[in-house]
């Protein structure tokens, strides 16, 4: 009987620490939840008086840093890419932007974002020395810090999707640079619900990289100003040396 009894006391000790457990759990995910949702209301709310999505409201730029992502997505043309693009050129037409930073990742010789951008910006006859890049813009925070403190430019526009261009305000805010964001369409053929999701965690971490870790770009080096550059082949050439070499 003794025995019965303390296994039916056992068992029920293990039920209320399950219990307690699971309540825990609950409690934690939904603070989770709520801290991931405040961040990301709040990376809204600050960006709102730095977003344009109208051209001709748009006033002049010196410098345009278009952000970078694939052209395709398989062999499926990828609008967020085409989008940014598209604006770019449209916004050098109307003389709205002087000089472009492409900027974007150069994971290796076949996938090259800068390079990509620039080949469809000559394409569409926006002139070479008017276009610079920038092949360590590997994360969002590399790109914008990038702009001021390897490219010499704290007055710049932003090219992307809204909810991008929130989240790049966000850090150039924190970073004290100067920067507004001109929001170009998403994806026509479906909602971008995934894309958005991934968004709220990429805010998240935004947050953690600001607030806890100072996470600084991953590549820096000495600067290249573009108001400075003769010859942008020369300075291309630069980069490409400096961005191979981590200076701390």
């Amino acid at each position: 009987m003794r025995r019965l009894f303390h296994r039916h006391q056992n068992t029920r000790s293990y039920l209320v620490l399950g219990l307690k457990a699971t309540k825990y759990l609950l409690i934690l995910s939904v603070l989770s939840a709520a801290i991931l949702l405040a961040a990301d209301r709040w990376i809204t709310h600050q960006a709102k008086d730095q977003l344009f999505t109208d051209y001709q409201t748009l006033p002049h730029f010196d410098v345009a840093v278009v952000l970078g992502t694939s052209k395709y997505l398989g062999k499926v043309l990828n609008e967020y890419y085409s989008h940014r693009i598209d604006a770019a050129i449209t916004l050098f037409q109307q003389e709205k932007v002087d000089y472009f930073l492409l900027s974007g990742d150069n994971a290796h010789r076949s996938y090259n974002e800068p390079w990509t951008m620039k080949r469809d910006l000559l394409k569409a006859e926006v002139p070479e020395e008017k276009i610079f890049l920038d092949y360590a813009g590997f994360r969002t925070l590399d790109s914008v810090v990038r702009a001021k403190e390897i490219f010499d430019t704290d007055d710049f526009l932003i090219i992307s999707q809204k909810f991008h261009c929130e989240r790049a305000l966000f850090i150039a805010n924190s970073h004290n640079i100067n920067a507004h964001c001109f929001a170009v369409p998403g994806p026509s053929r479906h909602s971008g619900l995934k894309v958005r999701i991934r968004e709220v965690f990429a805010r998240a971490k935004a947050f953690l990289d600001v607030y806890v870790t100072n996470t600084q770009p991953k590549f820096l080096g000495p600067k290249e100003p573009i108001h400075q550059a003769e010859n942008p082949q020369v300075d291309l050439s630069t980069l490409a040396t400096s961005a191979a070499l981590p200076t701390h």
